[in-house]
């Protein structure tokens, strides 16, 4: 099985650690993982922002790329969802028949992180150790658009020495939302903070998310309130170790 890291523009830029742990992951699992250097945006941004046709070539791309591979792997759920949901539609108003055709054959073989290990590699155990307090948020593209479901959690209840705690109202949104933070600040930040309320609650020492953009949002208003509560991808508590601790 030919596989590939999607990893994503945003992480390539702001959080490279967690692309990195997932190639670290998949590898100690004896998955061999490519890295096209030709990728770049899936095109969400410019989609979700009203520039549909500035999306278009981002999606000629993506198929270039990622076409001749068995699967595609990506440590973002925002991302997963906008190849899954949002290029049919850009190819569709392209009016390009053969796009759409290589859409469709690619799309399927698009997965989010924890959709690899468990319905792909059929693992829950990955073999991680990490003896800290944790509670976790499931982003609203990975619980919304791809419907994750449980198993990021069955992964995290899986890892070695973990104390794993129920985030209270997890499925309510963190107010990040892409622009929308930018646009709706005041609401962004009122929803961010219940949300931060909510994690306080569980004494959490981390959060953790599939998400590294809702991590963001939600660390920079605990970081203001000084809460000491560190933010984690989940792909780096799954490649931690007893021998290399995240």
């Amino acid at each position: 099985m030919r596989v590939a890291l999607f990893a994503t523009c945003f992480n390539d830029t702001m959080w490279p650690d967690t692309p990195k742990a997932t190639v670290l992951l998949l590898e100690r699992l004896g998955v061999e993982v490519e890295f096209p250097v030709e990728q770049t945006c899936c095109g969400q941004m410019f989609t979700n922002t009203g520039y549909a046709d500035e999306a278009i070539p981002g999606v000629r791309q993506f198929v270039d790329v990622f076409g001749g591979y068995d699967a595609v792997v990506a440590p973002s759920g925002s991302c997963v969802g906008s190849v899954r949901h949002q290029h049919p539609w850009l190819a569709d108003r392209a009016g390009d028949r053969g796009l759409r055709s290589a859409v469709d054959v690619l799309v399927p073989k698009v997965v989010e992180l924890s959709e690899f290990l468990v319905d792909v590699l059929g693992v829950t155990d990955v073999g991680a150790y990490f003896p800290h307090r944790v509670t976790y948020h499931p982003t609203c593209h990975s619980l919304r658009m791809l419907r994750v479901g449980e198993k990021p959690l069955r992964l995290l209840r899986s890892v070695k020495g973990i104390d794993l705690v129920e985030l209270p109202a997890a499925e309510q949104c963190c107010g990040f939302g892409g622009t929308f933070a930018m646009k709706n600040a005041d609401v962004s930040v009122a929803m961010g903070s219940d949300k931060t309320a909510h994690v306080k609650e569980t004494g959490a020492e981390v959060l953790v998310a599939g998400d590294n953009s809702c991590l963001a949002h939600i660390g920079g208003l605990l970081s203001r309130e000084r809460s000491g509560i560190r933010m984690m991808h989940l792909a780096e508590i799954l490649a931690s170790t007893e021998e290399e601790p995240a």
